[in-house]
Order: C-alpha cells, then structure tokens, then sequence
C-alpha cells in the first residue's frame, strides 16, 4: 500500500471500530441522520395502484452498490394517497436493502423515489456526505451483515442500522476520500470488466470448440452430406442422423413432491444441475422409503445425464461420480446406447440449444415435456469416433475451463482489493489527503 497511516489515532470508544485518527469524530447513525425510514408494497391485486403509474418505486432488486439515476418499477398518485407510509426521500439518499438474498446491497438515490418495505433509506443529514457513507457501507458490509438475524432469510432491522457507529472526519476531507475512493474503484473495476469480457469470449470459444467438433468431427477431409437441417448444413457421410429417442433412453422423473429433511438422502432437481455439471454439495434431502421410491425404475449411473426440463431449460450434466442420488422433480434421466461423454457434449451444443429455443418461442412457462426431449434432433457418429471426439474435447474445455478459472480468482482478487481499500480509507487506515487523482 503505497499510502501512508495518519500522524496520531485516538480510541473509537467502538470495539470493532478500534482507533480512528484523532481529528475525526464518532456518531451514531441515528443521532447524524434527521430521516432514516423505508416504504412499502401497495397490494399488488389493486391494478389502481401499478397500472400507468409514473412515481418511482425502488425495490432491493434495483441495489446494486451503484448510483441510481432510474428504476423499472412505478406506482400511482394513488398508491401515494392511499398509504401513509409510502413517502418520497430526496436525491442524495442513501438505501441499504435489509432482507433476503440482496441484504446489505447499496443504492445512492440521484432521483426522488419511494421504496418498499425491505429498503433502509438515510437522508437529510449536515454533517455525513451520503457518499462517504455509501462507500463506508461497503467496507463494513461484512460486519454489519453479520449483525443480521433469521435463518433462511435473514435481515437487518432499522433499529440496529439506526444504532450503527461510524467515524467520520470534516466533510472537506469526506469529499476526498470520496474522490480518492471513486477513481481507484473506477480502475480495478475496469480491470474487473475486462476479466469478465475474457471469460465471456473464453466461454464462446469453448461452445465454438464443441459445436464443431460434434456437428463436423475432426476430420476436416472426410466425405460430407446434407443433414436435412438448413441452418446444420453438412454433416459426415458415415455419421447416423435422427431423433435423440432412437439413440438413448429418456426416462421422466416421478411426478411426486417428497418432503425434505436435513439428514437424508440426496435429490438432484434442476438446482443442483449448474454449468452442465451435477453439484451434490447443496443438495436436498429426502427420507430413505421416499428416496427409495423416487429412484423405482430409474437409477442414475455413471455416464448418464440429468436433463432439465423447466425454468433453466436445456441444462443437462453428466454423472460422473459414484455417489449414489435420486431424481427430484423437473428433470429427466437420460442413458445412452454408447456408455461415451459425446452425446454430454452434444446436447451442451449450439445443434441442441437451438432446438430448445425453437420449441420455447411464445411459451409462458419455460418448460420442455419428456416427448419433445425425445425428439431433439442429433447426430450420431460410430463408437470409436465418439470415443476420439470426446477425448478430444475433454483436453481442449479442460484448458480452456482452466483459463476461465484463473480469469475468476484473478476477480476475486481486485474484489478484495477493491474492499480492503475502501475500509482502509472509510476508517482511516490510510491518509488520502494529499491524494491528487491521476499525479497520486
């Protein structure tokens, strides 16, 4: 770090706050803030209270630990007059969400807005800029988060926010570290992006790679036909086309809904199927006479796939380990008539992706029945070239999955940084003041 620590600290008065440099002051939100407050949700069964509404209407889902200048959701006039607590805060407000899956997501209001019961709005306030508490928020996220209750969702009461300490030093100093904070996030954000982009290219060669390799084979001289397939075009002379029916057996999950219990058997359903692997490690659990009846007739062993047929449509993954699991609910077993990874990464293609897009179009639901599965349209090469063809594409992901993982810490990484130097400088661990942007 190549900033340097204040002259002189003093005791916060605040355990986990520790010292503080002895210029800056320590407050207790509620005794800084004139306004700390939050909305609600109109009923949403009263279309007079949505419908053509043109007030702002901010919901946790809009926090994304950035400056708000919008938001999707609106309200009418008429929801305003009808709930008493439905009330605009100013531009400059400070929102953090208190629930659920987004607890401690940040928004800094550049609009007036109303929000919903699950957001914590700070504002009118004469001595704390609300970027400054903005970037503080995100360098004690962890602590404060950890002051949150309940299990499965939890939350953060206004009363503790409200009790919250914070130090702060005279707001022209605020300011700077404010401007310190937003250029050097700006670069590592900047890096963060372009990570993101490489792994999003990395991922389409990676889909580039397998879509050839198991429409074309790999060997770039061998005679070719016509697929039947106007946007396929040519396949290999020798390799057999159809439905995915005549090359594997695909049998439907039971239709059952099992209670679950945190000391049973694994369920795998369309959660556990992420990234076209099978991911036990979070895996529902069920007792072993539900378990038992569940896999009747449809056992999963090694080389089968787990085929999802709603929501995340078209996510298939392969068993490759031995740890023995039943089917849950949404899915389908898939076993085919090579015991080979090739028909794995065939139905991960753009061949198989597309049908699925096709039949999906002006659906409500985003769900795939067992026949229209069985339909799918594939191509089959003979054993030993799906045996190359897999072989083959196992060496070039696995390099490919490797450069994916290190752009992933390599994110990791400056996400830390980018945390360890908004603490450091919201809590005084480093002396920007003689920061000067870009001459730093």
């Amino acid at each position: 770090m190549k900033y340097q620590a204040y002259p002189a600290y003093k005791a916060s008065g605040v355990e986990w706050l520790g010292d503080v440099p002895e210029h800056w002051e320590v407050w207790k939100l509620s005794h800084a803030f004139e306004k700390i407050g939050s909305g609600t949700t109109p009923k949403s069964d009263e279309v007079t209270y949505y419908e053509d509404g043109t007030i702002p209407w901010i919901n946790t889902g809009d926090l994304n630990d950035s400056e708000l200048f919008d938001c999707d959701k609106k309200v009418t006039e008429f929801a305003l007059k009808n709930h008493s607590s439905l009330k605009f805060f100013p531009e400059n407000s400070l929102i953090i969400a208190m629930y659920g899956a987004t607890i401690g997501k940040l928004g800094l209001l550049r609009f007036e807005a109303t929000v919903n019961q699950a957001c914590c709005v700070f504002c009118d306030c004469s001595e704390i800029q609300s970027k400054f508490l903005f970037y503080w928020f995100i360098g004690m996220r962890q602590h404060v988060v950890s002051m949150a209750t309940g299990g499965g969702q939890p939350n953060i009461s206004q009363d503790i926010l409200r009790s919250l300490k914070l130090s702060t030093p005279k707001q022209l100093e605020q300011t700077q570290i404010a401007n310190f904070l937003d250029y050097e996030t700006a670069k590592i954000d900047t890096l963060i992006e372009k990570q993101q982009r490489l792994i999003e290219l990395l991922k389409e060669k990676r889909q580039a790679v397998i879509s050839h390799a198991v429409t074309k084979g790999l060997n770039p001289n061998a005679p070719m036909k016509d697929s039947g397939v106007e946007w396929l075009g040519e396949v290999p002379e020798h390799w057999e086309v159809g439905c995915l029916k005549r090359f594997a057996d695909i049998i439907d999950c039971k239709h059952f809904t099992v209670k679950f219990i945190d000391d049973g058997l694994p369920i795998v359903s369309i959660r556990e199927v992420r990234d076209d692997k099978i991911d036990l490690s979070n895996a529902n659990m069920t007792s072993e006479n539900e378990w038992d009846f569940l896999r009747e007739g449809r056992v999963p062993k090694l080389g089968d796939l787990i085929f999802c047929r709603n929501a995340s449509v078209g996510a298939v993954g392969y068993v490759d380990f031995d740890t023995p699991f039943c089917m849950g609910q949404d899915v389908c077993l898939i076993r085919p008539e090579i015991a080979s990874r090739y028909i794995h990464y065939q139905l991960t293609s753009v061949l198989i992706r597309n049908q699925i897009e096709a039949f999906l179009i002006g659906a409500t639901i985003r769900r795939a029945n067992v026949e229209e599965i069985r339909n799918l349209f594939v191509i089959y090469p003979p054993e030993d070239e799906q045996h190359l063809i897999t072989n083959f594409l196992n060496l070039k992901t696995a390099t490919l999955n490797n450069l994916i993982e290190k752009s992933n810490q390599a994110i990791e990484l400056m996400q830390e940084r980018r945390t360890a130097l908004i603490s450091a400088a919201v809590t005084g661990k480093i002396d920007v003041r003689h920061w000067q942007g870009e001459s730093a």
